[in-house]
């Protein structure tokens, strides 16, 4: 009787088979680009174009208040659409618990000047010490040299 040698070593594949695993991260990567504009909580809004904006980093902060008028007179807090007329009292609610009483518009860029102004006006009865006014960067200008 002979015995039977299995050679089993010669057949193993110690290359790292790395197409799965692209895959799965281009998978991802669609999956990511397709969400990521869906998770923008912001009222879409053609801000005014300035040729050099000042920055305000505390306006992309979760807890930060952002007050946005769009063209037709509509005005949110937040991505709620609320009555011109209770803004006041809910920018209050909201600073209630808050050491730093700022809030953020952003208004659209062909909405009358009245309904800003009047928003404006609502926050700033609600005890609102400083509003900034949120504008876009004009694309394509040279600062200082135009």
């Amino acid at each position: 009787m002979a015995i039977a040698v299995r050679n089993e070593g010669t057949k193993v594949n110690s290359n790292i088979n790395v197409t799965p695993m692209v895959d799965v991260m281009l998978v991802l990567l669609i999956i990511f680009m397709v969400i990521t504009p869906m998770l923008q909580n912001k009222v879409q809004i053609d801000m005014a174009q300035v040729v050099n904006p000042e920055s305000m980093p505390d306006a992309d902060k979760d807890d930060a208040i952002v007050v946005a008028v769009t063209r037709d007179g509509r005005v949110f807090l937040g991505q709620n659409l609320v009555d011109p007329s209770q803004l006041g009292s809910l920018v209050r609610d909201k600073l209630e618990n808050k050491t730093d009483k700022t809030i953020f518009v952003r208004a659209d860029s062909r909405a009358q000047y009245k309904a800003v102004e009047d928003a404006i006006d609502d926050v700033r009865t609600a005890g609102v010490e400083e509003v900034g006014l949120l504008t876009q960067k004009k694309e394509g200008s040279l600062a200082g040299g135009e």
